[in-house]
């Protein structure tokens, strides 16, 4: 049992790793890249080389090839802005430009995001009419990044996709706005701590 399941480790390692890939591919932001690579190469290397496949040196190998592939993440940065060492969140989304990959009407469609990595397509909606295939468009809101919503940039001025950003901007300052009154709102509790040592300050004098 213990022999069957080391002889598959490389194996184990390999699925695991693919199973992360297409993870980080659905869900950009989630920095699972990186492990994915590390394992996958590990878990080839231990296949092809069967003297490798002794637990140690995969967990070395992984190590490894996780800190080069880390490296390489970070310098050459393939989802923009080097050194930031991330896929691209849906907060980074709004703004961003790209084109149309399936006819995008109010209900679904597709695109492609310029610079978008490993992972640039992106179900997508649009609040008016419909978008042809081939259409350059850009992030109204980015939904969380699982439905985006976007305008043809032929059909938007400059003016209005300044100020659509800019009520999206408003909106995002709104909320803050609001968490930090509620903060403000609560009780504190150290007042209300020291008001009853005060009366018995007062009823002692």
């Amino acid at each position: 049992m213990v022999e069957s399941l080391v002889g598959n480790i490389p194996l184990l390692l390999l699925v695991v790793g693919l199973v992360l890939m297409v993870l980080e591919a659905i869900s950009p932001g989630a920095h699972l890249i990186v492990i994915g690579i590390a394992l996958v190469g590990a878990g080839l290397v231990g296949m092809v080389f069967p003297p490798a496949a002794s637990p140690f040196i995969l967990a070395a190998l992984t190590l490894v090839i996780g800190l080069a592939a880390a490296y390489v993440y970070r310098e050459f940065d393939f989802y923009g802005g080097k050194g930031t060492a991330r896929t691209t969140d849906s907060d980074s989304l709004a703004g961003r430009t790209g084109y149309v990959t399936e006819p995008v009407t109010a209900r679904d469609g597709e695109v492609k995001l310029d610079g978008g990595g490993f992972a640039p397509y992106y179900s997508a909606r649009t609040t008016d009419g419909t978008i042809a295939e081939g259409k350059e468009v850009i992030v109204l809101d980015p939904g969380g990044g699982n439905v985006l919503t976007v305008e043809s940039l032929e059909a938007l001025g400059e003016d209005e996709i300044d100020r659509a950003l800019a009520r999206m901007d408003e909106s995002s300052e709104s909320e803050h706005d609001s968490a930090d009154q509620l903060d403000s709102e609560r009780p504190d509790d150290g007042d209300d701590e020291r008001e009853p040592e005060t009366e018995t300050e007062r009823s002692g004098n």
